[in-house]
């Protein structure tokens, strides 16, 4: 996987010391609130150290999921992913669309800080630039936050659907220049 870096952040992989920050991350209703169809919080630090095992395997050469972290202190602000996007279905486990998503989680200190569009800029140029010629993003529809970094980061509203995560979400997407 490769790091990338912005101004204020790096783009890395998760380490294994990161479970405790990733507990704390997704512990939170705050933060879990709009993932899923049925959020769920973490609720044991082993979740945390599961997540980054499977976010630490690499099974696909441009897709990823990065550990978000401020240049200046150091400190962990949240989770950038570049991943396959499930199809709505009645298979479980749903499988793959064939779409890209794009997507992040930030610990609530982090928030109203731009990280994210500038995480997710990042991201979207990585993406082009590794051949991924389109890449969408669906939020809840009551997720008012994410849908603004959407459209900050040039992806256009394209309605809402349920393709997505057997789930009503609003769709977002942006085409390689």
């Amino acid at each position: 996987m490769q790091a990338l870096e912005t101004d204020r952040l790096t783009l890395r992989i998760w380490e294994p010391d990161d479970a405790d920050f990733a507990f704390d991350l997704y512990s939170r209703w705050k933060v879990q609130r709009f993932i899923g169809a049925v959020p769920q919080v973490m609720v044991e630090r082993s979740q945390a150290v599961e997540r980054i095992n499977a976010w630490r395997s690499k099974d696909h050469p441009v897709h990823a999921v990065w550990a978000v972290q401020l240049k200046a202190s150091g400190q962990l602000a949240g989770t950038l992913l570049l991943k396959s996007i499930p199809a709505s279905g009645e298979s479980l486990p749903l499988r793959p669309s064939g779409d890209t998503e794009i997507g992040w989680h930030f610990h609530p200190d982090h928030w109203g800080h731009g990280y994210a569009c500038e995480a997710a800029a990042a991201v979207l140029n990585y993406a082009f630039s590794s051949g991924v010629k389109r890449v969408v993003a669906v939020t809840a529809p009551g997720n008012v936050a994410s849908q603004k970094v959407c459209r900050r980061i040039g992806m256009s509203h394209a309605g809402q659907t349920s393709e997505y995560y057997n789930s009503l979400c609003e769709l977002f997407v942006v085409s390689a220049p």
